[in-house]
């Protein structure tokens, strides 16, 4: 059985820093979490850390690689299959971030504007080579991405209803399902329905 450690958000970046600091060169972390789970917010608190050891580090948000709004939503603006296979760019998160960061020293901040629905017109950004890239966001884990070290941060079905907007409740199937059919193991797996009283999974 699974035993379970309380922490914090602090301390959860501490200890994500303290990792790091044994991998040098450049690194990539996952935080896979739904929306409702905020993972954007634990992936900015770890860079601070990085940055209080003085290791550069930059936050990638899944949302920032979504594909054209004419491919996400072909079948429907609340279609369930899509959201779980054709929301999220993997492939260009895989080709301009892991890919680019390891054999060119470059990475792209991001891909597609979501909310405008075009290019977002960013330009590639060469490396420190001690940079650790976050990429925060759903469905991470899963798609064969090869990230330095992972983290899973779990809700609760309560906690994930109560936590995302109403007309968003079309995802938690799907969120529930790609879990559950792809249970990769993370570096650090923690029980996230209240992040102030968190719990690490060992």
């Amino acid at each position: 059985m699974p035993t379970f450690t309380p922490t914090s958000p602090t301390a959860v970046a501490r200890l994500v820093a303290a990792e790091f600091a044994t991998l040098p060169g450049r690194r990539v972390l996952a935080v896979d979490g739904a929306d409702a789970a905020a993972p954007v917010e634990l992936a900015e608190r770890i860079v601070d850390a990085l940055g209080a050891g003085g290791r550069s580090g930059a936050v990638v948000s899944a949302h920032d690689f979504v594909r054209p709004a004419s491919l996400r939503m072909e079948y429907g603006r609340d279609d369930e299959w899509s959201y779980r296979t054709a929301w999220f760019d993997y492939e260009a998160m895989r080709r301009e971030l892991l890919d680019a960061l390891r054999e060119h020293g470059r990475w792209l901040p991001a891909l597609w504007d979501e909310e405008r629905d075009r290019s977002a017109r960013a330009a590639m950004r060469p490396a420190p080579a001690d940079l650790v890239l976050v990429v925060a966001g759903p469905m991470l884990l899963g798609r064969g991405l090869a990230f330095d070290r992972t983290i899973r941060l779990e809700l609760s079905a309560s906690a994930a209803a109560r936590r995302t907007p109403a007309d968003q409740h079309w995802t938690l199937p799907p969120l529930r399902e790609h879990e559950t059919d792809n249970p990769e193991r993370a570096n650090w797996t923690l029980r996230w329905d209240h992040p102030d009283r968190a719990a690490l999974r060992h």
